[in-house]
């Protein structure tokens, strides 16, 4: 689902979606350079309870924030050559870490994304506004559920 949002709500769509995740979550983070995911990664983080201030892992690939509600595995892959990479640097061990992984790029590495995760893609809309397409991929109800939850449905 497409929604244009201000800058406000798009923090707002990062705190109820911090509170809508649970071990194992998997959040792919796609949109253009500037387009504001470090943003919503910063916001998503502080409402997840992390006590840490959040930085783009960009050099790092990725990195671990466990002071918060859940632990939190925050992934830039924006350098990796190819998707098969990022097994190189941990991947599987964190898919199965019972924490939540935050992935900026996520489409550089589509292939590799576990069956069911949350895609949220951000594209410049405007100065102050964001268009901002919401889905639950491959999980229909959990989809209905996590859109009614962040007020996002109709």
């Amino acid at each position: 689902m497409n929604k244009i949002l201000t800058f406000e709500e798009l923090d707002r769509l990062a705190e109820k979606l911090a509170d809508f995740s649970s071990e194992n979550t998997v959040i792919a983070l796609i949109g253009d350079l500037g387009t504001g995911k470090t943003t919503f990664s910063q916001k998503f983080a502080k409402a997840l309870g992390v006590k840490e201030q959040i930085k783009s892992p960009t050099f790092n690939y990725v990195l671990e924030y466990l002071s918060g509600r859940l632990p939190l595995y925050h992934f830039d892959v924006y350098r990796l050559g190819e998707a098969e990479e990022i097994y190189e640097i941990g991947y599987e061990d964190y898919l199965n870490s019972d924490g939540v992984l935050l992935i900026e790029w996520a489409n550089i590495i589509e292939s590799e994304l576990p069956k069911r995760y949350i895609e949220i893609k951000i594209n410049y809309h405007t100065e102050n506004t964001r268009e901002v397409e919401l889905q639950y991929i491959g999980d229909e109800m959990k989809d209905k559920e996590m859109l009614e939850y962040v007020g996002f449905s109709h």
